[in-house]
């Protein structure tokens, strides 16, 4: 796909995910109100940093340094958010992870040249990193598993508690993901696909649970829409990180 081409596919396909959360959420956030005996207000809030999250998520795809603003109001009220769901790994995550790596991914972007008007020089894991990432990932999954198994009481008792374990799944791509975010790498891509994938699921089986959640249905087209963009992220960064792209695959 040449220049061309791809920057008006990237407007098209920003455009489609723009208007189709903003839509959706409406809606969504409509119908809610209407059904909703209480937390409305809550309701409300969500829905806004839903927006400011897919903004967030649309401008990071495209390397854009205005990421960490929108993020920043995003990570806050959805922190707050899976803290009244009893969501504590969720919670805690953004709170006190999210909330402080906007301010390093700023700083980070803003050496790899991100500005207004030119995208972040992106670059790659080598093998080693690979293996370093990886076993972080299955171990930080374990022990947030469990850890949240014995905090999370809303749930049976069961052989695998799938709603915990979507959490747990979240909450370690989350982490990695932002890292890797806030450090210009391409494999962001790789751990927010399955951050996405793990929300859809995990917020898919809250509204099973609990059909009159205020929020749970705006959380869950967010999520849907978020896997969609970060596949395009994925595309983007493959290009951004080559090493024949302007400043791409440094370290």
């Amino acid at each position: 796909m040449n220049n061309s081409k791809s920057e008006l596919f990237n407007k098209i396909f920003n455009a489609f995910v723009l208007i189709g959360m903003t839509v959706a959420t409406v809606i969504a956030t409509g119908i809610k109100l209407g059904a909703a005996e209480s937390g409305r207000a809550l309701l409300i809030v969500a829905a806004a940093g839903s927006l400011c999250g897919v903004l967030a998520n649309v401008l990071s795809a495209n390397g854009r340094l205005l990421t960490f603003l929108f993020g920043l109001i995003d990570v806050t009220i959805y922190g707050v958010v899976c803290l009244f769901d009893t969501k504590y790994g969720n919670a805690a995550l953004h709170l006190l992870y999210f909330l402080p790596m906007q301010v390093v991914g700023f700083v980070q972007w803003k050496k790899r040249g991100a500005s207004e008007g030119h995208q972040v020089q992106a670059r790659r894991l080598d093998g080693r990193k690979w293996l370093l990432y990886g076993g972080i990932f299955l171990v930080g999954l374990v022990v947030a598993y469990y850890v949240l198994c014995a905090l999370d009481k809303t749930e049976a008792a069961s052989v695998i508690r799938w709603v915990v374990l979507m959490d747990a799944l979240s909450m370690m791509c989350n982490i990695l993901g932002q890292y890797l975010l806030s450090t210009a790498y391409m494999e962001q891509w790789i751990f927010w696909i399955g951050v996405n994938i793990a929300s859809v699921v995990m917020w898919a089986l809250t509204l099973r649970r609990t059909p009159d959640s205020s929020y749970a249905l705006i959380y869950l087209v967010k999520y849907s829409f978020y896997l969609v963009n970060s596949l395009n992220g994925l595309r983007i960064w493959l290009a951004l990180s080559r090493p024949d792209a302007p400043g791409g695959a440094q370290e």
